[in-house]
């Protein structure tokens, strides 16, 4: 009774308490609610997916945190997710996830070149170094892919794979293929499909 007091006016749970409460670290397990949840990992995180340092800033937290699973945050840092959910999970003192029924990959984010893919169609190339700090570029994107005509694409050019992004596009029923070219640079395409 007085343990559930002091939950309901907000006191911090013990890591043990909130693993018993169940909050599980999953590849399902978005990137906002597990810092909600164990602030002391987001040094784990950066240091495993790099590009996701940009969560320092919070006008990015509040918004790519909130949309990027730990799946996703395997595929930006090239790691295996069943290798990022285990060191978050033994940092929180929870025991590593050995089923592959529950580390799943899900659709692969680098394909073989689409053949709705033509280069001459590109429209507009969003460049990450010459984009916003404050500002992501998959957002000017996404704003971006909302006037593509038909047959038309737009060009995103990052160091990282931005498949949080990607599969918010996917869910527009937009057509989205990702490259990496010989310099490391991932390029994403993305085109509304069908003839112009």
């Amino acid at each position: 009774m007085v343990f559930e007091q002091f939950f309901e006016l907000g006191v911090a749970l013990s890591e043990k308490e909130k693993l018993r409460r169940g909050f599980p670290i999953l590849p399902s397990t978005k990137v906002a609610a597990l810092l909600d949840q164990y602030p002391q990992v987001e040094d784990i995180l950066i240091g495993l997916a790099p590009p996701f340092q940009k969560l320092k800033n919070p006008i990015l937290r509040r918004t790519v945190a909130k949309v990027a699973s730990l799946q996703q945050v395997a595929a930006v840092g090239r790691i295996p997710v069943q290798e990022l959910v285990n060191r978050l999970r033994a940092a929180v003192g929870q025991q590593n996830l050995v089923s592959e029924e529950t580390i799943r990959n899900t659709d692969p984010y680098y394909l073989p070149r689409p053949e709705w893919f033509d280069a001459a169609k590109i429209v507009a190339s969003i460049d990450e170094k010459t984009s916003d700090p404050d500002k992501m570029p998959i957002v000017t994107l996404l704003q971006r892919a909302a006037t593509l005509q038909p047959g038309e694409i737009l060009e995103l050019v990052t160091t990282y794979l931005p498949a949080p992004g990607i599969d918010i596009l996917r869910r527009k029923s937009l057509l989205v293929w990702s490259m990496e070219d010989e310099s490391n640079l991932v390029r994403t395409y993305v085109s509304r499909g069908g003839h112009p």
